[in-house]
């Protein structure tokens, strides 16, 4: 009989290893962040590290505290020992694309960066409402998609978005990247202990640092490092406590024309990553309520954008990963309150000038492989297939924004280029184009379909392929922006390839069910004699 009534140890050995590798992780974000909104947007520091910084602290602060205590319950509840806290913090992905898709070019238009801010806040206001719905249906989808899809398409994330830019930041300073991933493989999947269980993620950094400095100290200046850096970001040092920007949130609703094409569609995404990686935790062994995950995703970002804060708030990918390297719930509270500290008082800035970014760049490369094999580790062998397919948009849409970085820098577009042009040198651009559109959701979806032929249950395959064909249709999936009729003919071909699956359903299941049946009653016969 399990005891209810043990309590949790808050702090276990290896929440350290967790928690150098977390905070890491969560330390790039932040120095990308910032990196963003001084030179991308042209922030002015004073709300760089006055406002915006402090509102990221307290919301990742409330996060990584509330799924600690979550776990704790479930700990308690269970009276297991291995249980880990989920990881949370800014979502990557929204990350950019709030930058670029409306703070940037409201920033532009207007001539003034403080109207970009405005609008992110709004961005996130109404994506905060979407989660908070959405969390209520959200068990019900988890129950209906199979594992394969929602595990897969989250490895199509983890392939194209965390894991391609660390593996390239690698082999760019590969003096640096490359013995840090050393350091990181041997030990979280070599199981290598360092010197009196000293954490890999803090040799790693430890070891990058030294290799940066040593050179600068050289006169080579390998990895970036320069001691006027580092003067400059001493004079961010400060407290600064977060305030709150209600006026700044509705001043935002002026855009709220643009806001709302990426806004839904973004926060419907994020429902389904969030699914996905609460999905992940319970192949790990620890078994979420998806609903109080999903609504805590979105009263938490609606606090950090009635304080000032722009990027929404999202459960991490990598559960797994911080549960192997022996993270339980420690970790993920202290990793809260190492963020307050670098974001209250302006050390973000001191650590962007003392650590060489690709330092930390392998511990996402790692994150990256555990959850890709997880998707082919925790699935039947035979869905293999299926989950191949749901890696196909992600990659799609990787592609596409390759080439629209490329073609920027360039000072223009794939459409002044021309399509065909590109095609003569074998650019489909067009098709990564409608194939990546939405790509959580397109790989949600093909995954599914794949799944139910492989295990011959046409009818669900069919249901899944008239819901993408809705999807489709009003662009949640396959397509740029929210609307009617955003991409008819994917919608229009969807609802074909259902009435095809149907039709297996109908007259293909039967007859070859009972020659299966037949094959599998002959068998034992066949073996005894």
């Amino acid at each position: 009989m399990i005891s209810t009534m043990s309590k949790p140890r808050l702090w276990v050995p290896g929440d350290w290893n967790a928690l150098f590798g977390f905070g890491t992780n969560i330390l790039v974000n932040m120095l990308v962040l910032t990196g963003l909104l001084r030179f991308v947007l042209k922030m002015p520091d004073a709300i760089v590290f006055g406002r915006i910084l402090p509102a990221v602290g307290l919301m990742m602060c409330l996060s990584t505290c509330y799924y600690a205590w979550l776990a704790y319950q479930l700990a308690k509840k269970t009276g297991r020992s291995d249980v880990c806290a989920l990881p949370s913090g800014i979502s990557v992905p929204h990350m950019f694309v709030v930058v670029f898709v409306i703070m940037l070019p409201i920033s532009l238009s207007t001539g003034d960066p403080i109207k970009g801010w405005e609008a992110g806040l709004t961005w996130v206001f109404i994506q905060s409402f979407v989660l908070m719905i959405g969390g209520f249906i959200a068990p019900f989808i988890r129950r209906i998609t199979p594992r394969a899809a929602l595990l897969g398409t989250l490895a199509g994330v983890s392939i194209a978005f965390i894991s391609m830019r660390p593996a390239q930041e690698l082999f760019i300073t590969p003096l640096i990247g490359l013995v840090c991933f050393a350091i990181i493989v041997v030990s979280w999947f070599g199981g290598v202990r360092f010197f009196k269980g000293i954490p890999a993620g803090l040799v790693a950094i430890a070891a990058g640092s030294l290799i940066a400095w040593g050179s600068t100290a050289a006169g080579y200046s390998y990895g970036g490092m320069s001691v006027a850096n580092v003067t400059q970001a001493l004079a961010s040092f400060g407290f600064s406590l977060p305030l709150p920007a209600v006026g700044h949130v509705f001043s935002g609703f002026e855009f709220l024309g643009v806001i709302l094409v990426t806004a839904i569609p973004f926060g419907i995404y994020d429902l389904v990553e969030a699914m996905d990686n609460v999905e992940s935790a319970a192949v790990a062994g620890d078994s979420f309520p998806t609903t109080r995950v999903l609504t805590a995703d979105g009263v938490i970002s609606l606090i950090g954008c009635l304080m000032g804060n722009p990027f929404i708030n999202a459960v991490y990918i990598g559960h797994p990963g911080w549960k192997a390297m022996g993270g339980r719930i420690g970790y993920s509270a202290a990793t809260g309150l190492a963020v307050i500290l670098m974001s209250w008082f302006g050390i973000i800035a001191l650590m962007m000038a003392l650590i060489p970014v690709v330092a930390i760049s392998p511990i996402l490369l790692y994150i990256g492989m555990l959850i890709g094999a997880q998707a082919f580790q925790e699935s039947p062998k035979k869905h293999a297939p299926a989950i191949i397919l749901a890696l196909t948009p992600h990659l799609a849409a990787w592609g596409k924004l390759m080439i629209d970085n490329a073609l920027a820098a360039a000072g223009t577009n794939a459409a002044t280029v021309g399509l065909d042009k590109l095609g003569q040198v074998g650019v489909l651009y067009h098709g990564l184009e409608v194939m990546g559109g939405g790509a959580i959701l397109g790989g949600l979806m093909l995954g599914a379909i794949g799944v139910c032929v492989i295990d011959r249950n046409f009818m669900k395959a069919a249901a899944f392929a008239a819901c993408a064909a809705v999807l489709s249709f009003f662009g949640f999936m396959h397509g740029e922006a929210i609307g009617i009729a955003q991409s008819p003919l994917v919608a229009l071909s969807y609802l074909a390839v259902a009435g095809v699956l149907a039709g297996c359903a109908r007259y293909a299941c039967a007859e070859n069910t009972t020659r299966t049946e037949a094959e599998d009653e002959a068998l034992p016969q066949a073996a005894a004699s």
